[in-house]
C-alpha cells in the first residue's frame, strides 16, 4: 500500500485544480444539452435565380435523355427485315404479309399501299409513316396521280353541277346535292350547312349562313343568291323567367358566361317583364339580339 500511496496523494492546490476541471466539464456538458446553437438567421435566397438554375438543370437532363433515346432514320418500307419490323412494333403476321408481297416482285409506293398489304393499325401507321422514304421517281409519280385526280374531280363536279337540277330554292328544305351545285361547296360544306340548320331549328335569316364553320363569305353569297328563306321556321321559345340554366344554354347564340349573366339579372329583377330587358344586361351582345330572341320569350 505504501508503494501506491504517493501516486494518489494530492496537495490542496492539485485537488482544487482537479475540482475546477470537473466543474468546467460539467458546465460545458450542461451548455451543450440545454442551449440551442442553431441559427435563426434566414438566408436571403433569390427565388428567380433559383428557378432559373433549376430550369437549366431540367433542360440539361432532357437533352441528355433525348441523346440516350434511339434515333429513327428515314427508310424504304420495301426492305423491312424481321428485326426492323420488330423494332417498329409490327407483328409477325404483318411482317410475313410484307415479305410475301415482295416475293411476288411487287413494290410498295405509298403509306396507303403499306397499310393495305400489311394490314397494320392506323395508330402504328401514323407513327412510322413519316419515316417512309421512297425513291424520287416514285414520289413524283404519286404527286402526279394526286394532281390528276383533283383535276378530274373538278371536271366531274362542274359537269355534275351543270346537269343536276336543284329540287328547291328554299334553304330550309334543300338537300346536300342541291347545295353542291354551288361552285365552292362540296360534300363537307353542304353537310355542315344542313347540320347547322338542324342546330338552329331552321334558318330564320339568310345571313345565318355566314355562321357556318369553314364557309367563306364569297361562297356563302353565292348560296344566298340561289337559296333563300321562303318561310321562317317555327321555333319553340323558352320562357326565360321559368327556364332552367341548361334550357337557356341550349340557345345556339348563348354561351356559358352570357347564360350566367342572364340568370344573375333575372335573380336581381325577380322577373323580366319584357324580353327586350336583356339589352340592359352588362356586355350583352346587341348584334346577336335578334337571333337570341328567336329562342327566348318573357312571360
Amino acid at each position: 500500500m505504501k508503494i501506491f500511496k504517493p501516486h494518489f496523494w494530492y496537495n490542496k492546490r492539485q485537488r482544487n485544480g482537479v475540482f475546477f476541471l470537473l466543474l468546467v466539464i460539467v458546465v460545458l456538458q450542461l451548455i451543450y444539452v440545454y442551449i440551442d446553437f442553431s441559427s435563426e438567421k434566414v438566408e436571403n435566397i433569390n427565388k428567380k435565380e433559383l428557378v432559373a438554375f433549376q430550369n437549366t438543370i431540367d433542360s440539361l437532363k432532357r437533352i441528355e435523355l433525348d441523346k440516350r433515346k434511339p434515333k429513327r432514320y428515314p427508310f424504304n418500307p420495301n426492305y423491312i427485315t424481321d428485326f426492323k419490323g420488330y423494332q417498329l412494333g409490327m407483328s409477325v403476321e404483318e411482317i410475313d404479309r410484307l415479305h410475301n408481297y415482295r416475293k411476288q416482285n411487287k413494290w410498295i409506293n405509298s403509306a396507303k399501299d403499306f397499310k393495305q398489304v400489311t394490314k397494320i393499325s392506323d395508330s402504328l401507321l401514323n407513327r412510322i409513316a413519316p419515316y417512309f422514304k421512297f425513291p424520287d421517281w416514285v414520289v413524283k409519280k404519286e404527286s402526279q396521280k394526286k394532281k390528276s385526280k383533283i383535276e378530274s374531280d373538278l371536271i366531274e363536279r362542274h359537269t355534275y353541277n351543270k346537269e343536276y337540277k336543284i329540287s328547291t330554292n328554299d334553304i330550309n328544305k334543300a338537300i346536300e346535292r342541291d347545295f353542291e351545285t354551288i361552285s365552292g361547296v362540296g360534300e363537307v360544306l353542304s353537310s355542315r350547312i344542313i347540320k347547322y340548320r338542324k342546330k338552329l331549328q331552321g334558318y330564320s335569316f339568310s345571313k345565318q349562313l355566314y355562321e357556318v364553320w369553314g364557309l367563306d363569305k364569297a361562297t356563302a353569297d353565292k348560296v344566298i343568291q340561289i337559296f333563300t328563306v321562303v318561310k321562317k321556321p317555327i321555333i319553340k321559345k323558352v320562357n326565360v323567367n321559368t327556364a332552367k340554366f341548361k334550357e337557356v344554354l341550349k340557345n345556339p347564340y348563348i354561351n356559358y358566361e352570357l347564360c350566367k349573366k342572364i340568370f344573375e339579372y333575372r335573380d336581381e329583377v325577380a322577373e323580366l317583364q319584357d324580353i327586350s330587358e336583356l339589352k340592359k344586361i352588362k356586355d350583352f351582345p346587341l348584334n346577336k339580339y335578334d337571333r337570341i330572341i328567336l329562342y327566348l320569350k318573357a312571360e
